[in-house]
């Protein structure tokens, strides 16, 4: 499997068997029992946090984990208040989960997590004609001329670049850029279609198919 685990829990009666565990199921674990040595760590794949260690606080361990890498955290523990999870995940925290836990539950949040890392390492360039678009790294060209584009354009873009000649319509555009289904929202599909075209600088590059969407021109 060659996944690496970090287990960061002080409590031995805790960490032990839970290193065990994921021993058994294929993992490669390293456990460090403070918040110190938890920042001091080599590069690993996941890390599974405690909040209450023994000399920093695990919130304060996740923000600073997730200033310096962008490795999967998962906090694990007994704080299970609504407003503990929200705390973790605004901190940068992957996943939360609540002790006591099955093992088999825990590896399932591992494999969903580590999933992600790599759908968002994975280097995807669309390409149509003259224009390409990196969605890894947010960039844009057109001609070998870079575009300036906001959020919302660049998401648009990147949707009609992922099949150039197919229609997409502004239902399928409402819902996969603006997450709505709203149909006054269509007129901000307008507004935002023109500053592409003017933008790429080819006001026949994005078509109108009238009554249905828009399409790249592949």
């Amino acid at each position: 499997m060659d996944v690496r685990v970090l287990v960061v829990e002080d409590e031995d009666a805790i960490a032990e068997p839970l290193v065990e565990g994921l021993r058994r199921e294929g993992y490669e674990v390293a456990r460090v029992g403070t918040g110190r040595e938890a920042l001091d760590a080599g590069e690993t794949d996941v890390v599974l946090l405690d909040l209450r260690l023994p000399d920093i606080d695990g919130f304060t361990v996740c923000r600073e984990l997730r200033a310096r890498s962008d490795v999967p955290i998962i906090v694990v523990s007994a704080r299970g208040e609504e407003v503990d999870r929200v705390v973790g995940l605004e901190l940068g925290a992957d996943d939360y989960i609540v002790k006591p836990y099955g093992l088999r539950e825990l590896v399932a949040r591992i494999r969903a997590v580590t999933r992600r890392r790599e759908g968002a390492t994975r280097r995807v360039v669309l390409r149509a004609g003259p224009l390409e678009v990196d969605e890894r790294a947010r960039r844009v060209s057109y001609d070998g001329r870079e575009l300036q584009l906001t959020a919302k354009e660049f998401d648009l873009l990147a949707l009609l670049a992922s099949d150039p000649g197919s229609v997409v319509s502004r239902e399928t555009i409402l819902r996969r850029v603006w997450d709505t289904t709203w149909y006054g929202g269509q007129k901000t599909i307008d507004v935002h279609v023109a500053s592409l075209r003017k933008k790429v600088g080819d006001p026949d590059a994005i078509e109108t198919v009238r009554g249905i969407g828009y399409r790249l021109r592949a």
